[in-house]
This record gives structure tokens, C-alpha cells and sequence, in this order.
């Protein structure tokens, strides 16, 4: 994992307690905006975690490739 992940997922977890508190103090209308954002940071999250795992398995069937094309 790289940084950029290690602090994408900590700050969406956050922002979800922050727009409970909100929820629960001023009401959905107020915590909407900060919802949004940490369910934007968790699809990015995401995204960045696929994208990583596709990269690895392109590596690794093209290294096994080149095993079997020096044989």
C-alpha cells in the first residue's frame, strides 16, 4: 500500500464520524455535504486498490510469459 492510501481510508472513517456527530446534532441537511465527501473517498479508495491488484496480475502473467518463452 502505498501512503496516499494509508491516509485516504482513516480520513473517510473520520468524516463518517464527524457526519454522524453533525447528523445527530444538526440534523441530515448540515452532514449530507461531509457524507458525501468520505463516501467519494472510500470509491476512490477503492478504485486505487483494483487498479493496483490489476497491475500486479499484468506483471505477473507477463513475468510467467517470459519464464516460458526462454525455455
Amino acid at each position: 500500500m502505498k501512503l496516499l492510501d494509508y491516509l485516504i481510508l482513516p480520513a473517510a472513517a473520520a468524516l463518517v464520524i464527524i457526519g454522524a456527530h453533525i447528523t445527530m446534532t444538526q440534523g441530515i441537511t448540515a452532514s449530507y455535504p461531509i457524507l458525501m465527501f468520505a463516501v467519494a473517498l472510500l470509491f476512490w479508495y477503492m478504485y486505487r486498490k483494483r487498479v493496483r491488484a490489476d497491475r500486479e496480475e499484468s506483471t505477473n502473467a507477463s513475468e510467467s510469459k517470459r519464464k516460458k518463452n526462454r525455455r
